[in-house]
């Protein structure tokens, strides 16, 4: 039998992204493989190029030299990126983004518009997912009447709403206090264990990387001497 982790979900070579026509390498040849359900911690300074790298994972913007797959779709040709981001991936970030008029459920539910047919669907898959992040009994709330960690949980719903292979998190807890921002590590965790999904998140947060099976520790938008860190058994020192 043939192994399925075998197959990257994110393969990447030499890929580089620059600004201020080309004065500026936010990311400068990176290598790097992750494997289906692993979890994969991106760390470094502040505009070391993290964030930058993320949204070139998420399709949110395209490298400019380098290979860069994600799910077995070659980012640089793939013809419908609007698909990947649909469909492949999920996005959770520091701010929430919720839209403040719509409800938790609605919320949830507008990714799913042009992708899951019948109102009827999409409200109880948004309900489901709710109840997965332990809002339903918040679903007919607006992310104004939420706390932080709330809203947040309501976003990370938001990001399962197709059923992603990838989950891509930018700083999920920097605006939370020490005890929500872990539990909602927790949740993203477990989500990532229940479902197999591939999880990278980018964080200051020493508990992620403590948590990850790999840790990318970048400097300068290159992959830091030694920066590529594997956990020998995970979960070890929690």
């Amino acid at each position: 039998m043939s192994d399925v982790r075998a197959v990257p979900m994110v393969e990447a070579h030499g890929v580089t992204k620059t600004f201020e026509a080309g004065r500026v390498r936010a990311v400068d040849g990176v290598d790097l493989v992750v494997a289906p359900g692993e979890f994969v911690a991106i760390v470094g300074p502040s505009g070391c190029g993290k964030s930058t790298l993320l949204n070139l994972l998420g399709a949110l913007d395209e490298p400019d030299a380098g290979t860069l797959l994600v799910g077995g779709h070659d980012l640089r040709r793939h013809r419908d990126l609007d698909h990947v981001r649909a469909i492949d991936v999920g996005l959770v970030f520091q701010l929430d983004n919720l839209l403040p008029s719509l409800t938790a459920q609605e919320n949830v539910e507008v990714p799913m518009v042009g992708v899951v047919r019948g109102p009827r669907e999409r409200r109880a898959r948004a309900l489901a997912l709710l109840d997965e992040v332990g809002m339903r009994d918040r679903a007919r709330s607006r992310p104004p009447a939420l706390s932080g960690g709330e809203r947040q949980r309501v976003a990370i719903a938001r990001a399962l709403a197709n059923a992603p292979s990838l989950l891509l998190a930018d700083e999920p807890t920097g605006r939370l206090d020490s005890r929500t921002g872990a539990l909602v590590l927790d949740l993203l965790d477990r989500i990532r264990s229940e479902r197999g999904t591939t999880l990278i998140v980018v964080s200051h947060d020493p508990r992620v990387a403590a948590r990850a099976d790999l840790v990318v520790s970048l400097l300068d938008g290159r992959v830091a001497d030694g920066g590529l860190t594997r956990a020998i058994r995970r979960g070890a020192g929690r």
